[in-house]
């Protein structure tokens, strides 16, 4: 049965279905020679190239998802490639055979904390869409006196520059002196919502860590710059949340040779760690800050 041209790159892993819509609109995907169009839909037997370059389009049957949680350091930003040679979310992921990894949503580059890829393009674009509210949790922390009127109003709702806007909840989190930490949730995923928010208070957030997405918790063990990647359990819990069916394979092995991948997983996290330090010029810590609410 023939499939959506974007629908079927964004599955294998070649980017977002938005981003494959894009390229095809470009003039940079071809079908057995002949420039796609946005509309076209094929077979599992064509060729495709993006760029001139042969890419898989496997069936959904052959695409086994994967989902990876990453540590985001602050410094890092969510593109592929930077113009001004800054590091990406991207250069410490593994590699992949025939896809690449798709970033789940966006954190700026002074934000840290839980950022979620996968493998499957098309999971990525529906836990995007607005439509679906995942909630999202995150540890702040605030710079000077906070008013409890100015708390109320957070939790009721303010005007922004983009429409309203509320957290579902804000609770305090300790701190000392005039630094407290703060834990607030939300369902929407708009450009630098967190922010606005208490700065819509006058209030000065001076850190911001997610800390969960969803049911799905930054692991207390994962130092900055390292990732993990998730079970099938969590990775059909996000299929659920997307209304796709469930992942019935996994690539992280249950059998006798668990131990070794284990090992092999734990290597590749001190190596992204390591790299981390070499680029960034700052220490990795070994646990979440929020959970140390310095």
């Amino acid at each position: 049965m023939s499939e959506k041209l974007q629908k079927v790159l964004a599955r294998a892993g070649h980017g977002s279905r938005r981003e494959m819509e894009a390229w095809i609109a470009a003039g940079r995907v071809s079908i057995d020679g002949e420039i796609a169009k946005l509309g076209d839909r094929i077979e599992s037997d064509v060729k495709v190239r993006i760029d001139g370059r042969a890419v898989s389009v496997k069936s959904s049957e052959e695409v086994v998802c994967r989902v990876l949680a990453y540590h985001k350091p602050e410094g890092e930003i969510c593109s592929r490639k930077d113009p001004e040679g800054r590091p990406t979310v991207f250069d410490r992921l593994p590699k992949t055979k025939d896809s690449r990894w798709v970033a789940v949503g966006r954190l700026d580059i002074n934000t840290s904390g839980l950022l979620l890829f996968t493998s499957d393009g098309e999971l990525a674009n529906r836990l995007m869409h607005p439509s679906n509210e995942v909630e999202r949790e995150y540890a702040v922390r605030t710079f000077g006196k906070v008013e409890d009127a100015a708390v109320q109003r957070l939790r009721q709702g303010v005007m922004l520059e983009d429409g309203p806007a509320n957290f579902d909840s804000v609770k305090p989190a300790g701190g000392e002196g005039i630094n407290q930490w703060w834990h607030v949730t939300l369902a929407e995923g708009r450009n630098r919502e967190v922010r606005r928010l208490w700065e819509s208070q006058e209030v000065q957030v001076s850190r911001l860590i997610r800390v969960r997405y969803g049911m799905i918790e930054l692991p207390k063990s994962l130092p900055r710059g390292g990732w993990i990647e998730l079970p099938i359990e969590q990775v059909n819990y996000l299929r659920k949340l997307a209304g796709m069916e469930e992942e019935t394979r996994t690539l992280l092995g249950t059998d006798k040779h668990s131990i070794a991948r284990s090992k092999v997983r734990s290597a590749k996290i001190r190596r992204a760690v390591r790299k981390h330090k070499t680029t960034s010029g700052k220490p990795s810590a070994g646990k979440s800050a929020s959970r140390r609410r310095d």
